[in-house]
This record gives C-alpha cells, structure tokens and sequence, in this order.
C-alpha cells in the first residue's frame, strides 16, 4: 500500500513543554484493557471527531470552491450590466441625434405641407424616401433600445440572485466549521480531564483501543505525528527547564493520534510524574524513544508495536503549558541519555 508522507510545517517560537530532568516513577496500566472505563470513550470519539472533521473539511473546501465560482459568476454579471448601461446610454444618444436631424430635414412636417414646398415630384419622391429611411432607423433604434432595457432588467435580477446564492452559501460554510471547532472543543475537554484525572493518580486506566490507520508504511521510520509544527527543539535553554530541553516538542491538539517512529516493544506506560502520560518503547540497535504529556495511552506494558502504529493521543498532561507531543530518543528508558531527536530521524531518512 502507498506510504503517505508527513507535511512538515514551519518552526514555531513557542515553547511548550515543562521540565523533564526527573523521572516518572514506574505506573502500571490499570482499569479494563478495553478502556471500557470510560476513557476509551473519549479517545475514539476525539478520532472519529477528527475524522469527521477531515470530511467537513473536504465538504468545505469544496463549498469554498464553490463559492468562489459563484462569486465570479456574480461579478461577470455585475461587469455585463456595466456594458449594457453603457449601450443603453449609446442607443438613447442615437435615438436623440436621429430625431434632432429629422426634425432639421422637415420631417417634423405635414404630408400636405411638404406637397406644397417641393419644386418637382421628384424632389418630394426624394424627401419622402430619406423620411421614411429616417423612420425605420429611429423604429429600429427604439426597438433595440428596449430590447436592451429588458434584458438589463433581466441580468439585474439574476446578479441580485447570485449574491443572494453567495451569501446563503458563506452562512453554510461559517456554520460547518463553527460545528466542526464545538464537537472537537467539547470531546477534547471530555478526554484531557480524564487524563489529567489518572495522570493526578498516578495510574493509567488501561489502553483505548482505536481502529488502527489503513496503511502500511514502506520505510522503516517515520515522524511521531503526521501534521504538526515544530516548537522546542533538543537543547533548547529557557526557566521552564531545571538545565536543557531533552527531546522535540510537536505542536498538535489534544487528542491527534501518536505513532511508533519505528518497530519496537512498549517497556514502559506511566501516567504519573513531569512527563504526565507517558509511552517508552525499545527499537533494534538499543534506542529508545519516549511520548510524553499524552490524553490517552493505546498500547500495554510489553506489548509490541510496527511503524506507524498509534501508541496514544496527544495532551498536555503533567508539567506542560500546552496541548503538545514531547518526543526524545534516548540510550536507555529513563531520562538523562537523550539525544537530538532530529539528526537521529535525520539519520533514518525522516527530516522534520
């Protein structure tokens, strides 16, 4: 199946994630593995909202498109009647210059008048032809005239019905997305306060079962999320650490599903401590890679993981200032051996 590649975004200046120099101590999962008690709940439906969200998101592009159209329709019209009155002036000018040189020629005279002042019969046959050539342009300047008056009231009505189209399909679109933020909002707050509940007790409530992704990846490594933006980096200085930044934070909302960057067994799942929920798993060659300030875990202690498969949900449990991913790569599962998370990626083929 076709590996999806991950967009990469620009780095943001914000730092998100607190201090992470203390271990967690160890928590082990607890609750029912199917998270029937209440988290797995939240987590799914957060994705299944997420999820939804991407299909509104496509109805609202496509809405957006549309509208887009409709708003050039609407204004190819709005240009057409500028033509139209313009032509309308130009036929009313004409119509004034033809009677004003009909009137000047003695058109404005009776039939018995001009029978008196012509010299010959043929002078009048004359008179009379340029009259009656006179009379067809002026019936057929006041017939165009009209003709374009209607179809100018005609045009004015459908602009006005396109505006009308547009702006019923604006209010559409502003509602899809209002709905779109509401549900998110709310399941996203249903799911961070019952993290925060088990990262306050220092217990996980067990895994949330989520249908995993239809998609196998083809490369080995993979960045932990798949839309994000970068904040603070590896080494990064500042008060919110007791010295420096011991891993990559990714910007994402409460809630994104977190992927194993590799192959690896799950050694360790903690809800308690700095890093709030917290995922650990052992790859091949002795690495290991950490997912921290997680809403909700979906693997077991011991389990084993592939690439790409969704290890939790992001959050801002334990010490963070915002919903983020803190991820670090370190030689052994507890902390004080990390290295760049980046060049490690970077190393593997995956550049963030």
């Amino acid at each position: 199946m076709r590996s999806r590649r991950p967009r990469r975004h620009l780095l943001v200046a914000a730092l998100l994630c607190a201090p992470a120099v203390l271990a967690a101590g160890p928590a082990t999962a607890t609750g029912d593995a199917d998270g029937s008690d209440g988290s797995g709940g939240a987590g799914a439906e957060v994705v299944r909202l997420y999820e939804e969200a991407a299909a509104a998101t496509q109805r609202y592009e496509a809405g957006r498109r549309q509208a887009d159209e409709q708003r050039r329709r609407a204004q190819r019209l709005e240009r057409l009647l500028d033509r139209e009155r313009r032509d309308i002036a130009v036929l009313h000018g004409d119509l004034g210059r033809i009677a004003r040189a009909q009137y000047r020629t003695g058109g404005g005279l009776p039939h018995t008048a001009q029978l008196l002042l012509a010299d010959s019969p043929e002078e009048l046959m004359r008179g009379r032809r340029a009259l009656w050539r006179a009379d067809l342009a002026v019936d057929n300047a006041v017939t165009k005239s009209r003709r374009a008056e209607r179809r100018l009231t005609a045009d004015e009505s459908r602009a006005a019905s396109a505006w009308q189209v547009l702006e019923r399909r604006n209010d559409e679109l502003a509602g899809i997305k209002r709905g779109i933020e509401r549900k998110l909002e709310e399941a996203q707050g249903t799911l961070q306060g019952q993290a925060d509940a088990s990262a306050a007790a220092g217990a996980c409530r067990g895994p949330v079962r989520l249908d995993q992704p239809d998609e196998a990846f083809t490369q080995p490594w993979i960045p932990p999320v798949e839309t994000y933006g970068l904040s603070a980096g590896f080494g990064s200085g500042g008060e919110r650490w007791a010295s420096r930044h011991t891993g990559q934070d990714f910007a994402v909302d409460i809630g994104t599903p977190v992927r194993a960057v590799g192959r690896g067994r799950v050694v360790k799942v903690s809800c308690g401590g700095p890093f709030g929920m917290e995922v650990v798993v052992r790859h091949a060659g002795g690495y290991y890679t950490q997912y921290a300030h997680l809403a909700a875990v979906t693997v077991d202690q011991g389990e084993r993981v592939s690439t790409g498969q969704w290890v939790g949900q992001s959050g801002t449990t334990g010490n963070s200032t915002g919903p983020h991913l803190h991820f670090e790569v370190r030689l052994t599962p507890q902390p004080g051996s990390g290295v760049d998370p980046r060049e490690w990626l970077a190393e593997r083929g995956v550049r963030l």
